[in-house]
């Protein structure tokens, strides 16, 4: 496994590409970005847990053209489940025996969680629930992934995580928020330690236009100047292609 090749930079490659929350939001903005940007003959997997929208997102991508440029697989799947993580990874090791010589995967799915002071998380089902989600569910599909697509002569292997500002900073009332962001932060921050020919990207889109941020102004009065997440997704983009990050970086919207 290697680095994304810089000697096409502009393209990603024929290769997989796993997004995950990618029915609607950033996740829906990074499909319109990627499917334009791999190879024809790549392979790129939907996963969210509406299948309505996933095959609604399909058609739109594939619209764009009269070829199908791409292979696109939509999984319903619920990714707080064991059987969520294990349908994905099924479905991506369906295209394991393809000849791709790039594999990206976009850990974008997160939920926002209860917005409240510190002493109100005495509930441990509850508290364990959203940290699984968040935390336990990236660490899973990831590890099965890349089991999936192990080291072999010209792959080339790229992890995006979704971040966070609120990884490095803490928040008044975020308690479960900000830790799962951290954790996830350190979480891929090992990773990219331990496997140092894989690519590893923590990434903070900033405040998007997104269902999330209506949920915040509804539960705390707080509005902030929201980005579409198509600008966001971009800059993800060309990250990934310009490729001169250090593996573990964690950057933010407003840095590139």
């Amino acid at each position: 496994m290697s680095d994304i090749d810089t000697t096409n930079p502009r393209t990603l490659g024929r290769g997989i590409c796993i997004i995950t929350g990618a029915s609607k939001g950033f996740g829906w903005a990074l499909a319109h970005e990627v499917y334009h940007l791999l190879e024809p003959g790549s392979v790129l997997l939907l996963v969210a847990r509406s299948g309505t929208l996933l095959q609604e997102l399909k058609e739109e991508l594939q619209s764009f053209t009269d070829k199908q440029r791409l292979v696109v697989h939509c999984i319903a799947a619920n990714l707080s489940t064991t059987e969520g993580v294990n349908e994905t990874v099924r479905v991506a090791g369906q295209e394991a025996v393809n000849e791709i010589d790039n594999v990206l995967l976009i850990n974008n799915v997160g939920s926002l969680g209860p917005i409240s002071g510190f002493q109100s998380f005495t509930d441990l089902e509850r508290v364990n629930s959203y940290l699984s989600f968040n935390i336990s569910s990236p660490l899973t599909l990831t590890a099965g992934i890349l089991q999936t697509f192990p080291r072999r002569p010209g792959l080339r292997w790229s992890v995006v995580n979704v971040s966070s500002i609120y990884a490095l900073q803490a928040l008044p009332s975020w308690a479960l928020y900000c830790t799962a962001k951290a954790a996830r932060k350190m979480m891929f921050s090992v990773l990219a330690e331990e496997e140092p020919n894989v690519k590893v990207l923590s990434y903070s889109p900033g405040p998007l236009d997104t269902d999330m941020q209506e949920e915040i102004r509804r539960l705390t009065g707080i509005s902030h100047c929201l980005f579409p997440c198509k600008e966001s997704a971009a800059k993800l983009m060309k990250l990934l292609l310009d490729n001169d990050f250090s593996s573990g970086a964690h950057l933010d919207f407003f840095e590139v």
